[in-house]
């Protein structure tokens, strides 16, 4: 009995030993399929993956900076508005702010937090949703780098196995780099340096923990916790992450407190290009025409540019009070828009003048939002206004029949107030247009320009490209030539009708007053702006030869060779006869007129460096003489306004037929510039708007901020020229036929 149970016991234990056997390679029949099955799963979603050695070389897409003459940016270019920033341009503060909120294991974990991943996979399978959640620091690099944004298991295996090369391949400290110049955090801002410098205006050095954390609980969603749009969800994840800090131990419970309860305040950046729009767009084609596209909006190149800030600031004022004035001359025109008739709500609308930041000074649009006899409210963006009868008596309307509810109304914000307050005058905008242009004498760089009202509205720059009659701009052209031919000028001229005998026909020009002042000299002639003087002057000198010396200086537009052009019958660029004029100043030489000084590239490396291209133009005899009838001009001529600036100051009015074109170029020392106002279709501006009406008092006030403060210097004396008993009379006596010469 017993010798059978033994056997019995054997043959069960042997049974049992084969059962085991046959689980045992069962099971690792089974798990050779698994990690059969999960290598090919790998060499499948490994396959046709990114080398992250290239990462060694990365350069992220970067903003290319344009600096002004003291090294503020103007100006910027970019696909992705970002700075790229190292590791020790990060605070501790905003780096523990953002490990604390999406990544607390990130200096333990080797890429991948398998724990988070399972825990969210659970919920996600549990609610039977997608993959979502999980990612460490280094996964949402991989896929910000490398992947597309869809949420899928393939994707996610795919940013595990980038995660893991990124963290074999470099330092946490350089994946921490990596990951805060990539980033998306809104608005077109990559990076937190650049985060820092558009949500705060300032570098994230100087970031404080509220700060911090309002921007690294921005990479969950940007569009969703923005600040600008959504404050309240912001300010809630902003607490998260501050309270996230304080479980971590990174900051203690009372400083998380006063965090806590501070308030949000953003001090957004001012959109550089705002400033000199016109003088920006000129860099940028110029830059693109030379360096192609792709290297101007992404190689974050360094462009030193000749623009002086301050002066723009002054140029911009200067042409939009200008403008303002001249509009109140001539009364109000109505024919605003109203957004109620095109169906619009007060609550939905938004004028793009309002997303830039709003300053005292400037002027933009609003919308009426009510109006009685008594006052009328107005909405700026998130400011209002209220209005009095006598604030729009310039109207000479009453305010129910000036404005309605819904209308869009030029303003002048005049001042802001914290509390949403602002306190604005009714303006208005007919269409009419200015441009200014200011030059350095000693370098030939352009300081300011405005090339018209408001870039938004028009992009043609009227500084540079519009071709409009210089009128009576053009006589020193006219002077240098008789001056530069033995001429003087206390020599004296016949202003007295004339007819000149032309191939077209009889030609009997007149002056602008209709009036004629006999035997004058030459230097009161010009500081008067006779025309008769100057056509036969123009006629004896030989047109042709008026037409070379404005070459000379730099007038490179169409010159046909008729004698009315020695009136300004021709069409020249502001840019031409801004430049042109600083060869007095300058004794006699012409500087190009240049934009650019240096351009870097990301590097450092100097990829061109410009310098002064000098010329020849006259004598600087010619040039000092003519100088000091200019200034006759000035002190007492048609300019004669401009000698309350108390500087020593010269140049010349323009105007037109019909008052379409109204021009004052004039100089200092040390600054030329110009101004223009008129339409752009040729329209005229109005009976009696002359340069000096129109356009002297945009340039005055302009010269008046440009030079403020500043040693305004001493033009060159005038020569002394051999005494005479008698000045000598310009001889026209022997005046032929003009034939092909005049018209």
């Amino acid at each position: 009995m017993k010798a059978v149970l033994e056997e019995l016991v054997a043959s069960a234990e042997t049974r049992r030993r084969k059962l085991v056997g046959r689980f045992v390679f069962g099971l690792l029949v089974l798990l050779s399929a698994l990690v059969g099955a999960l290598a090919g799963l790998l060499l499948v979603y490994s396959t046709d993956l990114p080398q992250v050695e290239q990462l060694e070389n990365y350069r992220p897409s970067s903003t290319t900076e344009l600096y002004d003459v003291q090294g503020r940016i103007i100006g910027t270019f970019a696909l992705q508005r970002r700075v790229v920033a190292s590791f020790q341009d990060f605070p501790a503060v905003l780096r523990d702010a953002l490990i604390s909120i999406e990544d607390k294991d990130f200096y333990r974990h080797w890429g991948v937090n398998f724990w988070r991943i399972a825990g969210a996979a659970y919920r996600d399978i549990e609610s039977g949703g997608k993959v979502q959640g999980a990612s460490t620091l280094t996964m949402q690099l991989a896929r910000n780098l490398f992947l597309s944004p869809d949420r899928s298991f393939h994707r996610k295996i795919q940013e595990a196995l980038l995660a893991v090369q990124l963290e074999r391949r470099f330092t946490k400290d350089q994946i921490f780099t990596l990951y805060a110049n990539q980033i998306y955090l809104g608005h077109g801002v990559y990076g937190f340096e650049a985060a820092s410098e558009f949500y705060f205006s300032k570098p994230a050095k100087k970031l404080t923990l509220e700060e911090a954390a309002l921007i690294a609980g921005l990479p969950k969603s940007p569009a969703s916790y923005s600040p600008i749009n959504h404050s309240d969800r912001a300010l809630h994840r902003r607490n998260l992450v501050i309270n996230a800090m304080l479980e971590d131990g990174k900051i203690t419970a009372e400083r998380a407190a006063a965090a806590r309860n501070a308030p949000l305040v953003l001090n957004l950046a001012r959109d550089p290009n705002s400033l000199a729009p016109y003088f920006v767009e000129e860099v940028r084609r110029y830059l693109e025409n030379k360096y192609g596209t792709d290297q101007v909006h992404e190689g974050g190149l360094r462009v030193h540019t000749t623009l002086d800030m301050d002066m723009q600031s002054a140029a911009n004022q200067a042409v939009l009070d200008g403008l303002a004035v001249y509009e109140r001359r001539h009364g109000w025109q109505g024919h605003l828009e109203n957004i109620l008739l095109k169906g619009q709500t007060f609550a939905s609308y938004r004028h793009p003048d309002w997303d830039a930041d709003i300053t005292a000074g400037e002027y933009m649009h609003a919308v009426v939002v009510s109006v009685t006899p008594v006052a009328a409210t107005i909405k700026i963006a998130n400011y209002t206004a209220t209005i009095s009868p006598a604030e729009t008596a310039w109207t000479l309307k009453p305010l129910p029949r000036l404005l309605t509810p819904g209308d869009v109304v030029y303003v002048k914000m005049l001042s802001i107030s914290p509390d949403g307050k602002a306190k604005i005058s009714v303006e208005q905008d007919s269409g009419a247009q200015g441009a200014l242009l200011a030059i350095d004498n000693a370098s030939g760089e352009v300081r300011a320009m405005v090339g018209g009202r408001d870039f938004d509205l028009s992009k043609f720059n009227r500084a540079t490209q519009a071709l409009r009659q210089v009128g009576s701009s053009f006589k020193p052209y006219v002077y240098t030539a008789a001056i530069d031919q033995g001429a003087r000028p206390d020599d004296v001229i016949l202003d007295a009708p004339i007819t000149f005998q032309t191939a077209s026909g009889p030609y009997s020009p007149h002056n602008f007053d209709e009036k004629y002042e006999g035997t004058i000299t030459l230097r009161r002639a010009l500081a008067q702006s006779r025309n008769i003087p100057a056509l036969k002057l123009a006629d004896k000198t030989g047109i042709r030869t008026v037409e070379d010396y404005a070459r000379k200086f730099g007038i490179t537009s169409p010159l046909p060779p008729y004698l009315p052009v020695a009136l300004g019958a021709a069409e020249v660029t502001l840019i031409e006869q801004t430049s042109a004029y600083s060869v007095f100043p300058d004794d006699g030489v012409r500087l190009v007129p240049r934009f650019i000084t240096k351009v870097t590239d990301y590097d450092g490396r100097v990829l061109e460096e410009d310098y002064p291209d000098v010329k020849d133009v006259i004598s600087a005899r010619t040039a000092r003489l003519m100088t000091s009838m200019l200034e006759g001009v000035v002190q007492h001529g048609t300019a004669v306004a401009a000698t309350k600036l108390k500087i020593p100051l010269a140049g010349k009015t323009g105007t037109t037929n019909d008052f379409t074109d109204a021009w004052f170029v004039g100089f200092s020392p040390s600054l030329t510039a110009g101004v223009w106002v008129g339409y752009d279709e040729k329209k005229s501006l109005g009976a009696k708007e002359t340069g000096a009406r129109s356009a002297l008092p945009i340039w005055m006030q302009f010269m008046g901020a440009a030079l403020a403060g500043k040693d305004p210097g001493q033009f060159q004396p005038a020569p002394d020229l051999p005494p005479s008993d008698s000045a000598q009379k310009v001889d026209t006596s022997d005046l032929a036929p003009a034939g092909d010469e005049s018209h």
